[in-house]
């Protein structure tokens, strides 16, 4: 039986396959991306009939599976992104802060620049990766599955919000656009730069700065673990806070991105919310 987090993973991905079927003569390995989300698609349905027949199976759905997912599509976007929509939309990005703020924050943020807080933030920032993981496994550990399904659903939408995100506003951030204007730079004392570097290596250029999904995600966890785990949301509030001002701190982002992801938060629940009330209401519907 699909839940909603699988229909969600097919979805998005049925629709990144149109999209590269749509627009195959300009995506680069437009035919191995259309077999990656065709596989995608097949091994979800295939899990979400198996899955529950050991322990195994059943975590490589409800985890592993929704980790790789998010990871090999966020990879495949590189690819897709500024093919299909080439314009970048950094300058529109640059005015609305200047406009906002009367100045460059990233630039005004300079005259902070101290090593090891960089090295914190740069680790505060990172924890991206990591916050959701958190959060689903204390779910899963509790065996709280209704609390776990739906987090997991709404992390998920707030992912895939955010790519198409990505793929309607392509923007490079300020640590590419801006480097011009700044004249101090963002140097850690120990980690911040094998972080960068693992960082650029795993992201790469992808046109993510807008709206900024570090903070849509982290916000979206936060809120989750207020209301379903309370001591997660404990250990998380100081980490979560500082990765939305590293965001900014860091280059990675504009103020308007982070704007933009805590829009986005909104949107991931008020959508989320009405879907899965549906769907409860089919499920529960289909079981008498």
């Amino acid at each position: 039986m699909l839940k909603p987090a699988d229909t969600l993973n097919i979805f998005f991905s049925f629709f990144l396959l149109i999209i590269t079927a749509v627009y195959h003569a300009v995506i680069p390995q437009a035919e191995y991306l259309m077999l990656i989300y065709g596989s995608l698609i097949f091994f979800q349905v295939i899990l979400s009939r198996i899955g529950r027949m050991n322990s195994f199976l059943a975590l490589t759905r409800d985890l592993i599976f929704p980790v790789v997912s998010v990871m090999i599509i966020f990879d495949s976007l590189g690819l897709i992104v500024h093919r299909i929509n080439p314009q970048d939309i950094d300058y529109l990005l640059i005015r609305a802060d200047y406009l906002i703020f009367g100045g460059y924050p990233t630039v005004y943020l300079e005259r902070i620049i101290y090593p090891p807080f960089t090295d914190i933030l740069q680790v505060a920032y990172s924890t991206y990766y990591f916050i959701p993981i958190t959060l689903g496994i204390a779910l899963r550990l509790r065996g709280d599955n209704g609390a776990f399904e739906k987090s997991l659903f709404l992390i998920l939408l707030c992912f895939y919000l955010s790519y198409v995100g990505y793929i309607l506003f392509p923007a490079l951030g300020p640590r590419y656009a801006m480097d011009h204007l700044q004249s101090e730079a963002v140097d850690g004392f120990l980690v911040s730069k094998p972080i960068q570097d693992i960082l650029n290596l795993l992201e790469g250029v992808k046109r993510d700065a807008f709206p900024s999904g570090h903070t849509a995600i982290a916000l979206t966890v936060l809120i989750l673990s207020y209301k379903y785990a309370r001591n997660i949301f404990r250990v998380l509030l100081v980490p979560v806070a500082l990765l939305i001002f590293a965001t900014v701190y860091c280059r990675y982002h504009y103020v308007v991105d982070v704007m933009g992801g805590m829009v986005l938060t909104v949107v991931t629940f008020a959508v989320g919310e009405v879907y899965y009330k549906f769907w409860m209401r089919q499920d529960n519907g289909s079981s008498v």
